[in-house]
């Protein structure tokens, strides 16, 4: 009596070889296809620069002010966190000895 993964086996067809390409075949093959993909590539790049959007003056002028502002005050925040902890180090390192 046959098993079954033996009765399968003899159903199926034996795998057809593949015929390698010439050489010249191949590299003319491989030349085509990185040419499509340079040019969808690059008919890509063009459709998102047309999304693009250029701010104007005013937007420009405003965001700039806006990172100039947050940018002084976390300047500011920092420089009192710093100075209370520096401070606080200091008197732990004086009490514990230090000079």
């Amino acid at each position: 009596m046959a098993t079954k993964a033996s009765v399968m086996n003899e159903n199926r067809p034996a795998p057809l070889k593949r015929q390698e390409p010439s050489g010249l075949g191949n590299f003319a093959g491989s030349v085509t296809g990185t040419w499509d993909k340079m040019s969808h590539f690059l008919s890509d790049v063009r459709a998102e620069m047309r999304k693009l959007v250029v701010p104007n003056r005013k937007e420009v002028e405003t965001t700039t002010t806006v990172v100039l502002i947050t940018v002084f005050l976390f300047g500011l925040f920092f420089f009192v966190v710093d100075f209370f902890f520096s401070r606080v180090v200091e008197q732990i390192l004086h009490r514990l000895g230090g000079q």
